[in-house]
């Protein structure tokens, strides 16, 4: 796991903690403050374009926050950025993955076609928590025939594990809470 102090320091005064969100017990980390700040936002670009490294021919997005961050990475780094919806959003031909939540189930699709077989990609998404997600999300890379060769979020709920499921591909993230 790569992680930057600094950047941390830089960037975690720009995530606004919101107790009892979306249900009593969870703090919701809130993005919104680092969008609303153009300085905070690009050097969180920064920060995801340099701490991945591996070699990546696509960008692939979680809806919805990882879109957001997916995208300007995919720009920046020149490459395609393809999305992963919640199903029925995605208009030609599809593949579904589910996954578990902590109470039942959600799924994820994404164009049959989006990604050429062999072609390596990095799955982005705003914060890494118990990793079912984006896991599910790497399973439906590679089902299409592309290998994941990381996985990038601006946070990870360490405390959460993760990044254990993630393994072995590479797991990057700006901001850790232990």
């Amino acid at each position: 796991m790569s992680h930057d102090a600094a950047l941390q320091a830089a960037l975690e005064p720009h995530i606004r903690d919101i107790p009892d969100f979306p249900k009593p017990g969870i703090v919701f980390k809130d993005i919104t403050p680092l969008l609303a700040s153009p300085e905070a936002f690009n050097r969180c670009l920064d920060g995801l374009a340099a701490v991945t490294t591996e070699a990546i021919d696509v960008v692939v997005g979680i809806e919805s926050r990882g879109f957001i961050f997916g995208a300007a990475l995919a720009a920046r780094k020149r490459l395609p950025f393809v999305p992963a919806r919640k199903p029925g959003k995605l208009p030609a031909d599809t593949v579904k993955m589910e996954y578990a939540l902590e109470y039942g189930t959600d799924a994820l699709e994404i164009h049959r076609d989006a990604i050429a077989p062999g072609k390596k990609v990095l799955v982005v998404d705003d914060l890494l928590a118990t990793g079912g997600t984006a896991q599910a999300c790497g399973d439906l890379v590679r089902e299409i025939g592309g290998e994941v060769a990381g996985y990038a979020f601006v946070i990870d709920l360490a405390f959460l594990g993760g990044a254990a499921k993630l393994a072995p591909a590479p797991v990057h993230a700006l901001i850790r809470y232990e």
